[in-house]
């Protein structure tokens, strides 16, 4: 069977008349190309795992070119919690805003730590994400998408062998329409094109773990009161009710040492997935918290604003709010923790640690 490289591309939230052109003009571009197959679906981040979107993406076998209005770092960690697995494709495009300092080899420091991708079995497929804000013109993406055919040793199969196991009867019979009737923005039903368009998710919020960065240390499990983490059967942190998450708070991304945790929809880079990861993250503060120490170091500044943060969404909950000590890890020095002088939540704690109950 000839080698075959499917083509994803994932559309913009807004009907954007530049976005739509560039979505298109790539698409049609990559029509007559041999051993590629062009298939389209909804924006990525609002899918669910019952949707015909990503059950067209779970039938993808093969290498996959994956291209999406997020950081890549964010498109492919959202694929991968969806269960769309594979090693990871270098492009040679760069992403919004990416310079080649942010592509510098890890220190020792870093390959020394334990992180959960060096656990995880990930197939021998290559998945590349490319980022479709970084280009207007879409003759860079199919060259750059015609290269890595090229170097694709790519077997495909058929779209009923199911990475996750064979469908129910009623995915099957969804996914079926939808590839009978699939017709949406001016794409029509061609030969190696796909539409699965024809579904309006409503737009999400959620957290996605880089495990490329994860170290499973757990502080967002310990950090987050609305029941957003849980770990899996080999006690490693997953997203287990990604819509318990509070649309618009990150605060748990700024508690995460490691910066393994992405907002692909966030306005900061940083937080979105962007390369650089760590610096200084800017961010909006209500008014009814004030705003953060001005002089604290960068680290202990971003554990006061997921504080302030968290404490917001619970209020909006009708929640109680809870003390800064809940949840949120202690990075400084210990002399210096021990000059500063206790609240009285501090005390409270103390005082039920002496009853040792």
């Amino acid at each position: 069977m000839p080698s075959r490289l499917t083509v994803v591309v994932s559309q913009g939230r807004s009907p954007n008349p530049k976005k739509r052109a560039l979505e298109e003009q790539i698409v049609a571009g990559l029509l007559g190309d041999r051993g590629i197959d062009v298939t389209i679906v909804p924006h990525l981040y609002d899918l669910t795992a019952e949707s015909t979107g990503m059950l067209c993406l779970s039938g993808i076998s093969g290498d996959l070119v994956f291209c999406s209005w997020l950081y890549p770092r964010a498109a492919r960690w959202t694929l991968d919690r969806q269960g769309i697995r594979g090693q990871e494709g270098i492009s040679l495009l760069k992403s919004l805003g990416e310079s080649d300092e942010d592509l510098e080899e890890p220190t020792a420091e870093e390959d020394a730590k334990h992180l959960v991708i060096d656990r995880l079995e990930l197939p021998s497929r290559k998945i590349y994400c490319l980022d479709l804000r970084a280009y207007d013109d879409s003759e860079i993406f199919q060259e750059e998408i015609r290269r890595i055919a090229q170097e694709s040793n790519t077997s495909t199969v058929e779209l009923s062998s199911w990475i996750n196991g064979n469908p129910r009867p009623e995915q099957m019979e969804r996914y079926l329409a939808a590839e009978k009737n699939g017709v949406a923005n001016g794409y029509d039903n061609v030969p190696g094109e796909k539409t699965h368009d024809e579904e309006d998710p409503a737009r999400r919020w959620y957290p996605v773990i880089d495990f490329s960065r994860c170290t499973n240390c757990l502080e967002c499990i310990d950090f987050c009161l609305f029941g957003v983490y849980g770990i899996d059967a080999q006690e490693t942190i997953l997203v287990e009710q990604p819509d318990n998450c509070r649309q618009g708070c990150p605060a748990c991304s700024r508690v995460c040492p490691e910066n393994a945790i992405i907002f692909p929809q966030h306005k900061t880079p940083t937080i979105a997935g962007s390369a650089e990861v760590g610096g200084n993250l800017k961010i909006d503060l209500s008014q009814l918290f004030g705003a953060p120490d001005p002089g604290a170091p960068g680290a202990e500044k971003a554990l006061e604003v997921a504080a302030r943060e968290r404490n917001e969404q619970l209020l909006l909950a009708g929640r109680e709010t809870v003390g800064a000590n809940v949840g949120v890890p202690k990075r400084d020095p210990p002399g210096n923790l021990e000059e500063q002088p206790q609240d009285e939540l501090d005390l409270l704690i103390d005082s039920l640690d002496a009853l040792d109950l």
